[in-house]
């Protein structure tokens, strides 16, 4: 089997090239072209060119615009590549008969109310990254390509910049965080997303059928005000160096804008994926947790 993998160096780009490398002949592409192929996903040409030469059986793309705020002032550049590239890829999985694994999220939501949204729930981004995501999605549908669309959400790594990273860069400095209350999800690590792609792949080949859009996230929930005092909290536990932090108090949404609104509800139900796929997704903490004692024994 030969998968091409585009977006290699993004944070579940980069778990994938682990996951996926014992399946079959991985050639993994990032934004810089390298022996005539392209991953550049701005480029909708030379990814045409690219998917033509190799003719993978699996195309996995890991690649996006995920810059929120930035989309709402670059809307062709996010709809090249959240859209049109997304488009591309899969009329030639279509052609060839190949795989397309893609990468959405919750944006495509309302981010209303207070239920994990269903795949079958009815979308309305309140923001252009999510428009942009969402139009990538329809695309693929429309293809008629054998496809698998994750949304997930809140997704971090322990490679490159992170909420959590973050949050413990600051409290070492500061005496009291504020950290917003009223959005609700799970933090998602992309080794999960990684692993669960993987073997939904091995999956897939023997059960065609089993082609669609499925939630994937760590199980429970929590704010980002939460999260951060979980982080703060097992840092302390676990004597990091000296946190100036004292205190971390909630604010909402509206306490801090910013240029593209946030949904207030991004829970994901993912008993579509589970059940398919007889998967168990662990806690979100069980990751997080795995995820810190990473970074603080750097």
């Amino acid at each position: 089997m030969k998968i091409l993998l585009l977006g290699k160096n993004g944070q579940v780009g980069w778990e994938l090239q682990r996951s996926l490398a014992p399946l079959g002949e991985l050639i993994a592409l990032d934004r810089h072209a390298v022996d005539g192929l392209c991953g550049d996903l701005a480029d909708l040409d030379a990814l045409r060119a690219t998917i033509r030469k190799v003719k993978p059986d699996v195309i996995v793309n890991a690649a996006a615009y995920t810059a929120v705020d930035k989309a709402e002032s670059e809307p062709e550049l996010a709809d090249r590549v959240n859209g049109q590239a997304s488009g591309v890829m899969a009329e030639e999985a279509a052609s060839l008969g190949a795989w397309l694994i893609h990468y959405s999220t919750d944006y495509v939501f309302s981010g209303q109310g207070s239920a994990a949204w269903q795949e079958t729930d009815p979308v309305a981004p309140v923001n252009h990254y999510g428009a942009s995501k969402l139009a990538g999605e329809q695309a693929i549908t429309a293809s008629g390509c054998k496809h698998l669309i994750f949304r997930t959400s809140w997704v971090y790594g322990a490679r490159g910049n992170n909420f959590a990273k973050t949050m413990l860069r600051l409290a070492k400095d500061r005496e009291t965080l504020s950290v917003i209350a009223d959005q609700i999800g799970a933090p998602t690590g992309a080794d999960l997303i990684a692993d669960v792609t993987a073997l939904t792949i091995q999956q897939i080949l023997q059960r065609p059928e089993l082609s669609g859009l499925y939630h994937l996230a760590a199980h429970g929930e929590v704010s980002w005000h939460g999260y951060a005092s979980y982080v703060i909290d097992f840092a302390k536990a676990n004597d990091h160096e000296k946190l100036a932090v004292m205190a971390i108090n909630p604010i909402e949404t509206t306490a801090y804008p910013t240029p593209a609104r946030r949904p207030l509800n991004s829970r994901l139900n993912t008993q579509k994926l589970r059940d398919n796929f007889s998967l168990h997704l662990p806690d979100w903490q069980s990751g997080v947790t795995r995820m810190l004692r990473e970074v603080l024994n750097k």
